[in-house]
């Protein structure tokens, strides 16, 4: 046996302590009033800060009881649906969000240019950094492989340390521009050195949006339909930003607040995102749906849908987890409302690749997941398909790898991310410290040559 595999059978064996030893039993949360996960019993969250960049409203109240209502998501005061249709038949609708999001108000022509260009700018890495970086050691997890591109830019950044508006604006702005860049040549060098397929490293297009250079740097051919960079264009908007309180967003504070730089939150963020429970959705709704596309016959049969649903929701198929993904979400209860306006880009696209039938399937699961676990599940709030549901479809249908979905939430993210750091940076003065209560019972000090293995 290798030393190595000795090691791993140790770890095996030592891990039955740490489940020993870190098991909090779950009645002692309400006997303390924890609220874990920073929600209590019924979702409510912990008011943990104050913002002025994005709401989410899934509630309101009614003769002074609390009432589930239609989802809206606003940044800074506008609704995205407002957004999205008011860039209709124009580009760039993720840059003027970003602006919005980061400056407060949204951008006349002029400053949107500037901003724009200022993005064309800063798409640039240092000399051989994709060489040197990117591909060296590539991975599967692209998220991974950003974030060592991110904390590897700060050596090349020589006021890393400085924490004024100023320098930390430059420096969101900066990792705003190449987070396309670290993702898409992050997974070219997977591709190339794990799977054997050709390598080849596209430049952006300074004139190009971000959805469009993406897609760009992403294709062989460098080719795409105008519908592909809508939809791309407005999927990046609607992942720009929410409410605050989701666990990178609320990452990217907490790091801020100790006083760190802005490589250091940004990459802490990114390591938050790539977490199953948050970033990695779609893909589980992705691996559910062609797990439903092999076990039902007639996927435009609603009855045989929710007959098989019921099987994954009673732990009988699938992942035997329980859960339908996509639908239901930790705020919203009547609707999500980036799901709602997203599904018109999500059927028209699906008519320029002719995608109907899949398309039915996922309208048909839309439609009996709810009713079913309304019907299974005691719940306190409605349940409503999510963003997630369809996002890895429109992804699938761009013909983007699934390793790059999660990544392509941080290009999104990243926008709302540097908005919740410079508000920190500017109107916060703590650092960010909850309180734990121990529930270790004091313990006499044994000398080292007179204990015994305990139990």
């Amino acid at each position: 046996m290798t030393q190595y595999q000795n090691v791993q059978r140790y770890t095996e064996q030592m891990a039955a302590l740490c489940r020993e030893y870190d098991a909090v039993p779950r009645e002692l949360y309400t006997e303390f009033g924890v609220k874990a996960g920073l929600r209590d019993e019924n979702g409510q969250g912990v008011l943990a800060g104050l913002t002025n960049i994005s709401e989410v409203k899934a509630f309101t109240m009614v003769n002074g009881e609390k009432t589930p209502c239609e989802g809206e998501l606003r940044y800074r005061g506008y609704g995205v649906t407002d957004l999205i249709h008011g860039s209709a038949g124009q580009r760039f609708a993720f840059e003027e969000t970003a602006f919005l999001l980061i400056f407060g108000r949204l951008p006349d022509l002029e400053e949107l240019r500037d901003f724009c260009e200022a993005l064309s700018v800063c798409r640039t890495m240092p000399t051989n950094f994709t060489r040197d970086v990117i591909m060296k050691a590539p991975s599967g997890d692209v998220m991974n492989t950003m974030t060592r591109s991110v904390l590897t830019l700060a050596s090349y950044d020589k006021k890393v340390g400085d924490l004024s508006e100023e320098n930390a604006l430059r420096q969101c702005i900066g990792l705003i521009s190449v987070f396309p860049m670290l993702a898409v040549y992050g997974y070219h060098a997977y591709n190339h050195y794990h799977k054997n397929a050709s390598m080849y490293i596209h430049r952006p297009n300074p004139r190009y949006s971000v959805a469009e250079n993406f897609l760009r740097m992403l294709r062989p051919d460098m080719k795409y339909t105008p519908l592909e960079a809508r939809v791309l264009d407005v999927a990046l908007l609607l992942h720009a930003e929410h409410g605050g309180g989701n666990n990178s967003t609320f990452t990217t504070r907490v790091v801020t607040s100790s006083g760190s730089d802005t490589y250091s939150a940004m990459a802490a963020a990114l390591c938050s995102l790539k977490g199953k429970r948050h970033g990695g959705a779609n893909i589980m709704v992705m691996d559910m749906m062609d797990d439903i596309k092999h076990h039902v016959r007639d996927w435009a049969d609603e009855d045989e849908v929710m007959a098989y649903l019921a099987k994954i929701l009673n732990k009988e198929a699938f992942d035997h987890k329980g859960l339908i993904y996509g639908m239901g979400h930790a705020v919203y209860s009547l609707s999500d409302p980036r799901e709602v306006v997203f599904k018109g880009f999500v059927e028209k696209l699906a008519e320029e690749k002719g995608k109907g039938k899949e398309l039915a399937l996922y309208n048909a699961v839309e439609s009996a997941a709810p009713k079913l676990i309304a019907k299974e599940r005691k719940i306190f709030k409605g349940v409503s398909p999510n963003v997630d549901f369809y996002s890895g479809f429109v992804y699938q249908m761009l013909g983007i790898p699934v390793e790059l979905y999660t990544p392509l939430f941080a290009i999104a993210r990243i926008a709302g991310w540097s908005a919740h750091r410079m508000e920190e940076l500017i109107s916060a003065n703590k650092i960010i410290r909850p309180a734990y209560k121990s529930l270790a019972a004091a313990r006499e000090y044994v000398p080292r040559e007179a204990r015994g293995r305990e139990g």
